[in-house]
């Protein structure tokens, strides 16, 4: 008797828009993933978060400007399917210099930003890092709001650099928006 393989499909966009409106849903490596919508501790860190690179990078108010900043992109990248909804990411506006008239963006960002919940720590960690790195997503910020932190990531010859961790109430100089500080403390409330 022959043993039969099962073989996976991968997950197409039809699949994520059958997910109900209340999760978020991403396809990595051809694979659906889901999510419970984020608890206030991980919206706060990100409005924040975006509220504070914004004015000076998007706006170019009291800072250099020259990015585009959105919340919670969708993103569909690479040849296998990454459809991927982080939680700020950012273009130098050289390399996008108008928003896309699509409901998603095939750009990779220069920057990207996730905010760890206990749902989704591992999976931006172990699924989603070596899927950016692999897109060339030059920088990757990983924000915790629980633990009061934030990791800065550089990618160079490959491989994710961490250029540093902060916490609690510092004011950060990060790359790419070292030219301005943001305290730490408004993530947190």
């Amino acid at each position: 008797m022959a043993n039969a393989l099962a073989i996976q499909q991968e997950a197409t966009y039809q699949d994520l828009l059958q997910v109900p409106e209340d999760l978020i849903a991403e396809i990595i490596n051809g694979e659906l993933h889901t999510h419970p919508r984020p608890a206030v501790r991980h919206a706060r860190a990100a409005s924040s978060l975006s509220g504070r690179i914004e004015p000076p990078y998007d706006f170019g108010e009291g800072g250099p400007g020259g990015w585009i900043i959105l919340f919670e992109p969708e993103l569909h990248l690479g040849d296998k399917p990454h459809i991927l909804v982080p939680d700020l990411a950012g273009w130098r506006r050289e390399r996008m210099p108008a928003l896309p008239d699509t409901a998603w963006i095939d750009l990779v960002p220069d920057w990207v930003c996730e905010v760890l919940s206990p749902a989704t720590a591992s999976k931006d960690r172990i699924l989603k890092m070596p899927v950016y790195l692999g897109l060339g997503v030059e920088w990757l910020w990983l924000v915790d709001p629980e633990h009061m932190t934030l990791e800065a990531y550089q990618s160079l010859d490959g491989h994710w650099v961490l250029l540093g961790a902060w916490g609690g109430e510092d004011v950060a100089n990060i790359p790419p928006f070292d030219a301005v500080g943001i305290p730490l403390a408004s993530l947190w409330l």
